[in-house]
């Protein structure tokens, strides 16, 4: 008979018990649990519970383990839900019922300047709305929302704005000079606060004659940025831009970039102060960039110079003159490429026109 069968059994014959062997001495050990209360019961035959320790009368002393700082994962105090309700509803979630748009187009109508609350045009998005009258402006579009450039008439004695603050570098020369600044109780100069270009980005500011007809927007003064230079005591045209082709313009193409500048000197020009401008242009010893110069008007109170350069290079009218012998005593940038500063009043702005090009 095969090992993985089993062996028949008699019908109607109950299955038969296998009869265990008698314990005996030799059996297996209590365990530590069946010792421990045997332990238990000689010491207490009555089979008793202890009784409790007595409360005692004095405080436990306060424990010196930190408090355990569990992460809270449910507000205790939420917010009654009246409070929220009065605050009113989001501007973009408005505009988002009314254009059955996303979110984020919703948000550029209302930074483009087409939606008015109550008649009066907001351009926050986070704006709340509680009973107030949303209409969205039928020539919105999303199209016309590009980056712009601004061209801007600094005036004289005022930062071009290329660095929103000062360098810090001239601090220890404001000290050393005396003429730059008053000294404090400590004997540290005070450097004279000179105003940047950048604070003239205003609305009031811009110009009344602008042919752009561009519309000025809260989002047209953010992320601005200059590239080209111009010196503080000079004035001129300056272009702050948020289009990534103009500033790749003016910084890769400023070298071979032609900007015209022009200068007032004391008294009239002789001949011989343009011959020493040419030697000092054409001294191999000290290399200078590429200059055209000519006389735009010479009277004996007041001459007017006019300089051509490829390239912004600050300081290099007034070597210029001084190698010549001229008092400077003013200086303004009209052009840079092709892009003309015209009658753009000083302090004034216009935004660039599609057609303009530098």
């Amino acid at each position: 008979m095969s090992t993985f069968r089993r062996a028949a059994r008699p019908e109607g014959q109950p299955p038969a018990r296998a009869e265990h062997p008698a314990s005996t001495e030799s059996a297996r050990p209590e365990s530590n649990r069946a010792i421990k209360r045997a332990a238990y019961a000689a010491g207490n035959p009555l089979g008793n519970r202890p009784a409790p320790a007595a409360a005692s009368n004095h405080l436990a002393a306060p424990s010196k383990a930190k408090p355990r700082n569990r992460p809270r994962t449910v507000d205790r105090d939420p917010k009654p839900a009246v409070a929220a309700q009065s605050e009113g509803e989001r501007l973009s979630k408005c505009v988002m019922a009314l254009k059955g748009c996303s979110r984020s187009e919703a948000e550029q109508y209302i930074e483009g300047g087409w939606v008015m609350v109550n008649g009066v045009v907001v351009e926050d998005p986070p704006f709340r709305v509680q009973q107030q009258t949303v209409t969205v402006s039928p020539e919105a579009t999303l199209l016309n929302s590009a980056d712009i450039t601004l061209i801007l008439h600094k005036p004289s004695g005022w930062l071009d704005g290329v660095e929103e603050e000062d360098d810090e570098d001239d601090e220890e020369n404001d000290a050393a000079d005396p003429r730059r600044g008053s000294r404090n109780a400590r004997g540290k100069a005070h450097k004279p606060q000179i105003p940047n270009a950048r604070t003239l980005l205003t609305l009031a500011n811009r110009y009344s004659n602008d042919q752009s007809e561009i519309r000025a927007l809260k989002r047209h003064f953010l992320h601005l940025e200059a590239e080209v230079p111009l010196e503080t005591g000079a004035s001129g045209l300056v272009v702050f831009t948020q289009d990534w082709r103009t500033t790749r313009k003016l910084s890769e193409d400023l070298g071979s970039m032609e900007h015209e500048i022009i200068a007032d000197v004391t008294g009239e020009i002789a001949p011989d102060a343009l011959q020493k401008i040419a030697r000092a242009l054409n001294d191999e010893r000290n290399p200078l960039p590429q200059v055209k110069f000519s006389v735009n008007s010479s009277t004996p109170e007041l001459s007017k110079l006019r300089f051509a350069i490829k390239g912004a290079h600050p300081g290099l009218v007034a070597y210029l003159c001084d190698r010549a012998g001229l008092e400077l005593q003013a200086m303004r940038r009209i052009r840079l490429g092709r892009m003309a500063l015209t009658d753009l009043p000083v302090g004034q702005w216009r935004f660039l026109s599609p057609f303009e090009k530098f």
